[in-house]
């Protein structure tokens, strides 16, 4: 049951280009670094078990985390940072509903909320569906340092194009925080997606409603 004072949609996300897995295998370096990015720590304790590290011997590539059911997943915060990364991109486009609004990162930071399921808030873990097999996705990055040029090799799980995500968005909704404004970051998917490496399209979706029955 969603608070009287919220709006609230379900929407579907359904890729459009390969999703790369951005968690660490090594489980020090994910519980030291990349963890550090999850709001709080039962969140942090929660990604550390999903990770399953020892499924995995290379210390360089980065997996997905796995619920209980084995299912690939993504966090709700890695969906509400995409909102941030949309909006910080469309508040300076001219005519769009966030070139409008004010403080926006705030504004999702504190009003915005990402859950599995409106029914309960607890859950943070998003599955995906219809991905297949997981596969592998190698590509080189290209770095300049002192001294010089230096390429080294990125190894990622990947997950095919025509899987899906679903989850509930609730907000609370004035005139700059509307539904019309949620559905424009939304649609930023066909440009720039979720996790790894969205500059070269990876990730990239496009996402409709869901239906509540």
């Amino acid at each position: 049951m969603k608070m009287a004072l919220t709006n609230h949609m379900r929407v579907r996300l359904t890729f459009t280009d390969e999703v790369l897995a951005t968690q660490p295998a090594d489980k020090e370096i994910h519980s030291h670094y990349i963890s550090s990015k999850a709001p709080d720590a039962k969140a942090k304790e929660e990604e550390i078990e999903a990770i399953g590290v020892e499924e995995y011997i290379e210390r360089g590539m980065t997996v997905f985390p796995r619920d209980k059911n084995g299912r690939p997943i993504i966090f709700g915060y890695q969906a509400k940072g995409f909102f941030k990364a949309a909006a910080k991109t469309l508040k300076d486009v001219k005519d769009t509903y966030t070139s409008k609004m004010t403080s926006y990162l705030k504004r999702i930071d504190r009003d915005v909320f990402i859950f599995p399921s409106i029914e309960d808030r607890t859950g943070r873990m998003i599955p995906f569906h219809d991905y297949g097999e997981i596969h592998d996705c190698q590509r080189p990055l290209r770095a300049s340092t002192p001294q010089g040029e230096r390429v080294a090799i990125s190894h990622s799980e990947a997950i095919s194009a025509g899987a899906w995500i679903e989850f509930d968005i609730e907000w609370f909704e004035d005139k700059q925080l509307s539904e019309a404004v949620i559905c424009e970051w939304l649609d930023y998917g066909v440009y720039s997606g979720l996790l790894q490496w969205r500059n070269a399209g990876k990730g990239t979706f496009t996402w409709e409603r869901v239906t509540e029955q």
